[in-house]
């Protein structure tokens, strides 16, 4: 029996996550997508805890109209960018959870790197 899409990803992301890990001084920038919104995290894998996340459903990102598309991947990534270096994030591991790096994940990284993220 073949697998579905969904377990196609998780097995990608389990072995993604084999190689990657954040620490408190370079956390992992965690991306998912579903079909309507976006989320990133930027997660400290050795305490388990999140340092900051913005997705589409938040307040701040909706004023901006943007949705789970296009425009509404460069404004997560903006907006992640800025939380992040509002808490003291400057460096990243990039974790595409899976995803393949292109359309909506790879907008989310080039507005985080043009917002001054480096990874």
């Amino acid at each position: 029996m073949s697998l579905s899409r969904k377990d196609q990803r998780d097995k990608r992301h389990i072995r993604l996550r084999k190689k990657i890990s954040g620490t408190a001084e370079i956390p992992r920038m965690a991306v998912f997508t579903s079909e309507k919104h976006l989320y990133v995290q930027f997660i400290d894998d050795v305490k388990g805890k999140t340092l900051a996340s913005t997705s589409t459903i938040q307040k701040d990102v909706k004023d901006e109209s943007a949705a789970g598309n296009m425009a509404g991947a460069t404004v997560v990534g903006r907006i992640a960018a800025e939380k992040a270096k509002a808490v003291g994030i400057e460096k990243v591991v990039f974790d595409r959870g899976g995803f393949s790096y292109q359309g909506r994940v790879q907008a989310i990284a080039d507005a985080a790197r043009e917002a001054g993220l480096k990874f």
